[in-house]
C-alpha cells in the first residue's frame, strides 16, 4: 500500500493509500476522484487522466513515451511535471508523492 496526497482542482487536499499493482489512474478513480475523467479507461489515448507530479516523485517514475509525451502536447496546461496518470504504476516511487490534478482542456 502506498500512501498518496491528491490536491484537487479546487485546492482542496486528500490523502489516501493506493494499492500497488494498479495504475494511479484507476487508484484515483477507485476513491472517487471523479474530477479525473480517464475517458479511454486508461489506454493512452485522451489525456484526460492528466495530473502534476511533485519534483521529487517524478525523478523516481519510467520516463515519458513518445505516446504519452503526444498526448500531453495537446493541453494547454502541460508543465514540466505532467504526466498521464494511466501511465504511472502505483509502486514504492509513489510513496509520499503529491499528485495535482490537471485543470480540465
Amino acid at each position: 500500500m502506498t500512501q498518496i496526497k491528491v490536491v484537487k482542482r479546487n485546492g482542496s487536499e486528500k490523502e489516501f493509500t493506493a494499492t500497488e499493482g494498479l495504475s494511479l489512474m484507476e487508484a484515483l478513480r477507485d476513491e472517487g476522484f471523479d474530477e479525473l475523467l480517464a475517458l479511454c479507461g486508461g489506454c493512452c489515448s485522451c489525456a484526460t487522466c492528466h495530473v502534476h507530479i511533485d519534483d521529487a516523485t517524478l525523478a523516481k517514475l519510467v520516463p515519458v513515451s513518445a505516446d504519452e509525451d503526444d498526448l500531453l502536447d495537446s493541453s494547454e496546461h502541460r508543465n514540466a511535471n505532467s504526466r498521464l496518470s494511466c501511465q504511472i504504476p502505483v509502486t514504492d516511487a509513489l510513496k509520499g508523492a503529491v499528485i495535482t490534478i490537471a485543470q480540465e482542456d
